[in-house]
């Protein structure tokens, strides 16, 4: 006697289709990052910061996707590399804001076209209406209390 102890496939399973999803985008990026020797939660961490400019830590752990206990060891070491800097926020002594330097936008800099292109490959495989379909589907999913 079998027993089904799921209704659909693998294949057609939401958390294991946005894995596979996952593992293909980021295939080339890893290669980029493996590349120019940066960890993945370091360059989305630089790319939030360059987009949202100085902010406190759990901003950046929300918008990076990142444990709050993990950021603040990783923002060590990127203090350390120059790539950020942290303060006391004036107002109130617990938060720390954190701030892309000149050297950690270098990084971003210096890898544009590559990231670039690794976008542009996904656009022209998919097609940018379907592309941007897929994100949006993807924010109203983030949406959904489960």
């Amino acid at each position: 006697m079998t027993t089904q102890s799921h209704t659909k496939s693998t294949a057609r399973s939401l958390p294991i289709a946005l894995l596979r999803a996952r593992e293909t985008v980021m295939a080339p990026i890893r290669d980029m990052l493996h590349d120019i020797q940066l960890t993945e939660q370091k360059w989305r961490i630089l790319r939030v910061l360059d987009e949202l400019g100085e902010v406190e830590q759990s901003a950046i752990a929300h918008e990076a996707c990142l444990l709050l206990p993990s950021l603040t060891r990783i923002l060590r070491t990127m203090e350390t590399d120059g790539q950020i800097t942290r303060r006391q926020d004036k107002q109130d002594k617990r938060r720390t804001m954190v701030r892309i330097t000149d050297a950690g936008r270098a990084v971003l800099e210096d890898n544009l076209a590559t990231s670039l292109a690794i976008s542009n490959n996904i656009e022209s495989q998919m097609g940018r209406e379907k592309l941007n379909q897929l994100l949006d589907l993807l924010e109203e999913l983030q949406a959904v209390k489960v």
